[in-house]
């Protein structure tokens, strides 16, 4: 039964996408004479920690230039995100290679922060906190100036350069270092947030997991 309220609930998500949000271009078009811009990318594959779900290393070469907005479908309700290739080719392009990959589909949120330094809902792993990516990782894209307001979503990472598919939205502000790539914000759906803060959290401490469980359905993109 809940299977069937998946293509319902896509379809209300881009509905109201296209209605609230200006439009993104996925890789705008170069100019005449011009090549679209690209960048390189180091993708190392981590035999120690294996992929969790079947997956191929993205390709080496990534888009640096234009938008690509991701469409994800929750038990909460949905949300979009638009992602900027320009400040992060090699992050948005990994992302948009688990999408089309189906790796974030019916998958578990498993950290849930709201203390005054960090709030942000944790999502990306699929056995447990911190546990379960990909098969590689990746470096970062940072330069120090680096800010996580709310409606901001990163790569989380145990480490400089341990990117792969952990990624955070931050629901209200995140005081923490520059040191967690940007892959773009909220567009449209952060009163899913609001609602998943204010089921609560199993610890006292207010770093736990939800104490209703998060779940990703269904994660969709626009463009490539």
């Amino acid at each position: 039964m809940k299977r069937s309220l998946v293509p319902a609930l896509i379809a209300t998500t881009l509905l109201a996408a296209t209605l609230t949000t200006t439009p993104a271009s996925a890789t705008p078009a170069a100019p005449s004479g011009r090549p679209a811009p690209t960048v390189k990318c180091e993708f190392t594959p981590t035999p120690e920690n294996p992929a969790a779900r079947p997956v191929t290393v993205p390709k080496a070469t990534a888009k640096a230039e234009g938008t690509v907005d991701v469409f994800f479908v929750t038990n909460y309700g949905p949300f979009v995100v638009r992602m900027n290739r320009a400040t992060a080719p090699c992050g948005v392009h990994n992302f948009v290679h688990l999408v089309q990959s189906r790796f974030y589909d019916r998958t578990q949120c498993f950290r849930l922060t709201n203390s005054a330094r960090l709030g942000v809902l944790q999502c990306g792993d699929i056995y447990r906190q911190e546990e379960g990516g990909p098969g590689y990782k990746f470096p970062d894209e940072v330069d120090g100036t680096e800010t996580y307001p709310r409606g901001t979503v990163a790569y989380g990472n145990q480490g400089p350069g341990t990117n792969g598919s952990e990624f955070f939205v931050v629901h209200s502000f995140a005081n923490i270092d520059p040191n967690y790539t940007v892959l773009g914000k909220v567009t449209f759906g952060m009163s899913t947030f609001d609602r998943i803060v204010a089921a609560g959290i199993a610890d006292p401490d207010q770093d736990g997991p939800p104490t209703r469980p998060v779940r990703i359905l269904k994660v969709l993109t626009l463009g490539r």
